[in-house]
Order: C-alpha cells, then sequence, then structure tokens
C-alpha cells in the first residue's frame, strides 16, 4: 500500500469514526451561541469593571457620592460588586456572576435580616439589592455545579 492509499483509507476511517460520534454524542445544537454569549458576557464584565473604576475614581472628584467596587472568585464562580451610595444613606449593591445561580444572599455580619436576590437573577447573572445598611456583611451563592450545588461565598466586606 502506497502512501496515497494510506491518506485514502484513513480519511475513511475518521470520517466513519466522525459518523459514530455524531450519532451517539451529538454537538449540542446550542453550543456555539452559547459560547459567544459566555464570550461577549466576559468581555461585557472586563469592560463594565474599568469603566467603574474610571467613573468611580472621577465621581469622587465631582460629587459625594461613594462608589466601591468589588470581585470575588474562587477559580470556578466569579462574582463582580458595584456598590453606590442611595441618598437615604443606603447602599445599593448591583452584582453579577458568571456561574448558574439558584440562590443569592447577602447575610449581615452584625444583626439584621439576610437579603434574598434569588427571584430577581436574571439570564446574564445579574442581581441586585436596594437599600442595604451600611456595615460589614458578605454574599452567599447556591452554585449549579457538575456534583450537584455548591456554596459560594465571600469573605466579610463593609458596604
Amino acid at each position: 500500500m502506497n502512501t496515497h492509499d494510506e491518506h485514502v483509507a484513513d480519511a475513511a476511517l475518521f470520517a466513519r469514526l466522525r459518523s459514530v460520534w455524531e450519532t451517539v454524542d451529538p454537538i449540542p445544537v446550542d453550543l456555539v451561541d452559547r459560547m459567544v454569549a459566555k464570550i461577549a458576557m466576559e468581555d461585557i464584565t472586563r469592560e463594565y469593571a474599568l469603566l467603574t473604576l474610571v467613573e468611580g475614581s472621577l465621581a469622587n472628584v465631582r460629587s459625594d457620592t461613594d462608589t466601591l467596587t468589588l470581585q470575588f472568585g474562587d477559580g470556578t464562580t466569579n462574582v463582580l460588586l458595584h456598590v453606590s451610595a442611595n441618598e437615604s444613606g443606603t447602599r445599593r449593591i448591583d452584582g453579577w456572576v458568571d456561574a448558574a445561580v439558584l440562590a443569592v444572599k447577602l447575610a449581615p455580619s452584625e444583626q439584621g435580616a439576610e437579603l434574598d436576590a434569588s427571584a430577581d437573577i436574571g439570564d446574564s447573572g445579574r442581581f441586585a439589592f436596594d437599600d442595604v445598611r451600611p456595615g460589614v456583611t458578605r454574599l452567599r451563592l447556591a452554585v449549579r455545579a457538575s456534583g450537584g450545588i455548591r456554596e459560594f461565598q465571600t469573605p466579610l466586606f463593609e458596604v
């Protein structure tokens, strides 16, 4: 068998192998769309973080508004938080998470009720807490993982 015949035989074998895999384990129909959306979301998150840092530093020069941007991650889940002051003296926390989240809760370290934004989680992983009292708190998330559900918890931070 010459080299040309070997290449033809290999191509036929690979074509049959591809056909078997396409039958047994086809590529998900929405895989490309999900990957494009995920990459776009990563770019948006980075751009938002950069704009927030720039806006926050300029806003402090022009007004009395307090803003804070925090980012937490554990290698599989990343959370970006933007904390801003309300006129009433409370805080608003806008957040974005890059994982499949089932629940988002804000747990104050001092006495106070835990706040729940689970019902408001958007498809893009966006959530928000309005009228958060200033103080030390932490964010707790229930994240869907391959082995079930796991908890992601930030360190304590001050709002």
